[in-house]
């Protein structure tokens, strides 16, 4: 495969003059197609998360190879250095991000599973990797606590410095159990302690110059948090706020530091409980005017300018996902994007120091698409540099579109709904497909298990339940105590809408999810299994007071169950695993025996309790299965498992 990738190279650069003066040219169409199978869907992306280095002359992307992804680092226009591939990704080591540092050198940030006093930790690192080096380098290991992978900062001046946050102990006695910050060389390994461990601060940020101006701190004996601060030049850190999550009080977080030291920026929310971007004083974290905001949607991330000290551009997930650019030739850009290949279907994704060279993704929801190569300064054509799938290309599967319905209380539920290409949008087989999280949302794009399902012929709701992110506080708040009881009413109320439509059969509807999504599966099954002909969980959760016990060994863990304690009060009146005797929906189980998110003992006791009650269920355990279905071997099995169940208990025919 590297082999092929490496051709699909060079003839990209054979034809990627490019022409001035011109406007961004459609990509070519793909080839004839091949027949597809429903497996072809499972296979790993083969091209995925390219990263361009600072000069834009080399990127970083996972490629896949084998059923596994590996890191390769990609010349884009010598066709004589040869690519370099990293098997980081393995059964021992998850790679969780990279970034580049410099045009020689990227830091990647890494997770393992490690045996800690008779329990098993979640362990994260950073790694060195160079683009001409033999070896990794990995600083600071021998020190490290738990956590030992937040990069605060790294340099803009060519150099392969960068800022590390991490613990250097385990033990919540100990100071190192609280961030230090390092300034480290990421190319040697070699290190300087800038900031000492403090309690209780557990993470620091820095502004643009690396200057490290802020940390924040949780007390989870008291369930109180602070933020402390020191203006550029001075040395010690004052305390500016305090909240009490007891009270449900929130601290003022600075999303941005501007180049004006007394100056940031901050997600809050407007006076209709939507998120914004606002400015903010410093030290005082008196908040300003309003700086960006979509109505209706929270917005996203901050997408920074070259210097790092203001905002080129914020994403926004409305349904789909966008850059709204602030900076005017970004905005320019994607103006003529969306003109040559229709509004939503390009987007920006990477690009070089001088913001010319352009990393781009063209595909939509019903196409996994491409990624391709656009110099600004040139004008030109998008040149393509690899499909992310090779089977699939460019090819369109199934439509998919935004709906809304009202849920039994009135309130507003959006939802994304895929129907099978081909087939009249009436009394169709549905599959019910609720999002993980359950803070997350779905919205419109290529899914692979989505339209896996369609291209059997089924029909795909994905309810934005209430409790999912992205809609406002009052859409996130509305799930405070309704962990499978108004969330799981969500979701029948949009079989309940479909049907009223005569779009689907509601005596054909199966419900599947991961994760949270798995959790709802066993619920509906059990709570709710007359009004379905099965139920299939991926990794999901049948024991909610478990989970938590299981969460509480990291450093997070107190937060999360008190947040899992808001969404549901009484952990056992909604945990499937209690009341096996209720299962009325036959139910397929899969796990990854792997998976470090919600352990796989999840599933197993589940069809432990469900073969003792005598209830009709199939349990598929995968042994080197993780949570996010990082080997296509298992995406395959997952979906010919799924596949034949339906086909036994709601075929699509």
């Amino acid at each position: 495969m590297l082999r092929a990738f490496a051709l699909g190279v060079s003839l990209f650069l054979a034809g990627s003059a490019l022409a001035e003066g011109t406007k961004p040219a459609m990509p070519e169409a793909a080839p004839a197609a091949s027949p597809i199978r429903i497996e072809d869907f499972g296979g790993l992306p083969f091209f995925q998360d390219p990263s361009l280095s600072p000069n834009g002359q080399f990127l970083a992307a996972r490629l896949a190879v084998d059923g596994r992804q590996v890191l390769s680092i990609i010349s884009l226009f010598d066709k004589s250095i040869p690519a370099r591939s990293f098997n980081i990704d393995t059964e021992e080591m998850s790679l969780d991000g990279w970034q580049w540092v410099n045009d020689e050198w990227l830091v990647a940030t890494v997770s393992r599973t490690v045996p800690v006093e008779g329990d098993k930790w979640r362990v994260t690192r950073i790694i060195g990797i160079g683009r001409n080096s033999p070896k990794l380098v990995t600083p600071l290991w021998d020190d490290a606590g738990q956590n030992a992978a937040d990069v605060l900062w790294v340099a803009h001046d060519g150099s392969p410095r960068l800022l590390l946050g991490m613990q250097t102990s385990i033990y919540s006695d100990d100071e190192g159990f609280y961030d230090t910050v390092y300034e480290v060389d990421i190319s040697k390994g070699k290190s300087r302690k800038l900031v000492a461990a403090r309690a209780p601060i557990t993470s620091y940020f820095a502004d643009a110059s690396g200057y490290v101006r802020m940390g924040y701190g949780y007390d989870y004996g008291t369930r109180r948090s602070r933020l402390t601060y020191r203006a550029p030049g001075e040395g010690t850190f004052r305390v500016i706020d305090r909240a009490n999550d007891k009270k449900d009080e929130d601290l003022i977080f600075p999303a941005l530091f501007l180049a004006d030291p007394a100056k940031a920026l901050t997600f809050a929310d407007d006076e209709e409980g939507f998120t914004r971007l606002y400015d903010l004083a410093l030290p005082t974290l008196e908040r300003g005017a309003s700086r960006f905001g979509v109505k209706g949607y929270d917005i996203g991330s901050i997408i920074r300018n070259a210097a790092g000290d203001d905002v080129a551009g914020i994403w926004v997930t409305e349904d789909r996902p966008r850059i709204h650019w602030l900076d005017a030739g970004l905005a320019e850009t994607q103006a003529l994007f969306d003109k040559a290949v229709g509004p939503g279907k390009a987007r920006i994704i990477d690009w070089d120091q001088t913001r010319t060279k352009l990393l781009v993704f063209v595909g939509g929801p019903d196409q996994a698409g491409g990624y391709y190569y656009f110099n600004r300064a040139g004008g030109g054509n998008l040149n393509l540099i690899a499909y992310s799938d090779e089977k699939l290309r460019t090819r369109r599967f199934a439509p998919v579109s935004t709906i809304h319905y009202k849920a039994r209380d009135g309130m507003d539920i959006p939802a994304v709904l895929t129907l099978p290409k081909g087939r009249e949008a009436k009394n169709l087989p549905l599959i019910l497909l609720p999002h993980g999280g359950p803070q997350s949302r779905d919205y419109e794009q290529w899914d692979w298990m989505v339209q896996a399902l369609a291209f059997r012929g089924y029909a795909v709701v994905q309810p934005n339940f209430r409790g999912s992110t992205g809609f406002g506080t009052k859409h996130l708040e509305a799930g405070d105590g309704e962990w499978g009881l108004k969330m799981q009413d969500d979701l029948n109320d949009a079989v309940d809408h479909l049907a009223a439509k005569g779009m689907i059969d509601p005596k054909r509807v199966c419900v599947l999810g991961a994760s949270y999504g798995g959790y709802a599966a066993m619920r509906a099954a059990q709570r709710d299994g007359s009004r379905f002909r099965c139920a299939i969980s991926y990794a999901g959760v049948s024991d909610l007071a478990r989970m938590a016990r299981y969460d509480s060994q990291f450093l997070e863990g107190a937060e999360f169950k008190q947040s899992l304690r808001k969404k549901a009060p009484d952990f056992a009146a909604v945990s499937p695993l209690r009341f096996p005797e209720q299962f009325s929906a036959p139910i397929l189980l899969i796990h990854g025996k792997l998976d470090l998110r919600v352990p796989v003992e999840q599933s197993r006791e589940l069809a432990a309790k469900l073969k003792a009650a005598g209830k009709p269920y199939r349990y598929v355990e995968q042994p080197l299965g993780d949570h996010h279905f990082s080997r296509a071997t298992d995406r395959i099995q997952f979906l010919q498992e799924t596949d034949a169940f339906l086909r036994q208990y709601n075929p699509a025919d």
